[in-house]
């Protein structure tokens, strides 16, 4: 195991750079991972293990840094006593995931003796956490059968879901998405529940997926969920609010004048980093677009299973992913009042409460260290 420091801050304020990266090689069950910590400045870090066919590691150590730092902001927005951080096992899941990878990788997260606590992502499942957590403690998304939460994805959508009423109340001024045509791309872990709950709201809903599994799934479910063919159809649908629900950059030049063009008046999805570079999220505000920040919007599923830590309750933890709803208005309400966009807004917010509590490890408390 090789272990960089990139940069750690001093002054307990998160910025681009990174406290630590961990490179995970192991010869004989060929794990190549990498284990990004962004910060601990709120407490040990949290977050997911992707498991993807990356073209290059620098392919991979880049998503890993961009992931690692959305957690940290996620988790101080969430209200979590947790950092932020994230990693990436390189390769094809359906081809290469076996129970010795797997083990292998999880000494790794133990080595880093509780600075990173993982969980599912892209790629992998709570059946993964119960194979990784033979080999630590420092894991979450268990199953329900060994005291886990199980899958997070169903708080994810419910807090995307409150952060589309949100936005809804905002921009037409009622919590609720019935009489509107809102889009969703990609409806896989995460995707299909969110159609569900719109669904039951009255909202009229499009999907479109790569997967011809995943779109079954929800005509099953929902016959009368509409289905286009591809991302570049849903964009021109005439939506009401566009939910981008697969991987990140889903919201580059192109896709926002799309979405300017068609009039839609809303994004909010569940997907990682949808922000393709800076300044999306003025071109956004500039063409009257309400954003609401994806690791803001999203966080249910990170609430979900920072709740298993302590012992798992569904609905405490269905509570406090109800205040997604408050904090996405609280977003915008500051946006509006700094005259910046919602995530300029949100980011603001996430790095006072960062700053704030980190300040605390200078109160020295009795029988313990400092920091």
């Amino acid at each position: 195991m090789l272990s960089r420091i990139f940069r750690t801050e001093q002054d307990g304020v998160p910025g681009d750079g990174h406290e630590q990266v961990v490179l995970c090689h192991d010869r004989s069950s060929g794990l190549k991972a990498i284990i990004a910590i962004h910060s601990t400045a709120l407490g040990p870090a949290l977050g997911g293990t992707r498991f993807h066919r990356y073209d290059s590691e620098e392919e991979a150590l880049e998503d890993a840094l961009r992931l690692s730092r959305g957690m940290s902001y996620k988790n101080a927005l969430a209200g979590l006593d947790l950092g932020g951080g994230k990693a990436v096992i390189i390769g094809d899941p359906n081809k290469e995931k076996n129970e010795a990878m797997l083990r292998a990788y999880g000494r790794f997260v133990q080595s880093l003796r509780g600075r990173y606590i993982t969980a599912c992502d892209v790629g992998t499942y709570v059946q993964d956490m119960d194979v990784i957590a033979r080999e630590t403690e420092f894991v979450t998304g268990r199953s329900p059968e060994n005291g886990g939460a199980g899958d997070s994805s169903i708080l994810t959508a419910f807090g995307v879901f409150q952060g589309m009423r949100a936005s809804a109340q905002a921009r037409w001024g009622q919590p609720t998405l019935r009489g509107k045509r809102v889009g969703v791309a990609g409806v896989g872990k995460v995707g299909h529940y969110l159609v569900g709950h719109l669904v039951a709201d009255g909202a009229t809903v499009v999907i479109t997926d790569v997967s011809e599994t995943a779109l079954n799934r929800v005509r099953a479910a929902h016959p009368e969920v509409e289905v286009v063919a591809d991302t570049k159809a849903l964009l021109q649908a005439q939506l009401d609010v566009y939910a981008p629900c697969a991987l990140g950059g889903a919201l580059d030049d192109l896709t926002v004048a799309a979405l300017g063009a068609a009039g839609t008046s809303v994004v909010c999805g569940a997907a990682n980093n949808q922000l393709a570079h800076p300044g999306v999220e003025k071109d956004l505000a500039d063409r009257g677009i309400l954003y609401a920040p994806d690791y803001l919007v999203n966080s249910g599923g990170v609430i979900q299973v920072a709740d298993e830590i302590e012992g798992f309750n569904f609905e405490r933890a269905k509570n406090k992913a109800t205040k997604i709803f408050d904090t996405t208005l609280e977003i915008f309400t500051r946006a509006a009042s700094d005259g910046v966009p919602p995530a300029v807004a949100a980011d603001r917010l996430a790095e006072k409460r960062m700053r704030e509590i980190s300040a605390l490890r200078t109160i020295l408390l009795p029988g313990a260290r400092k920091g």
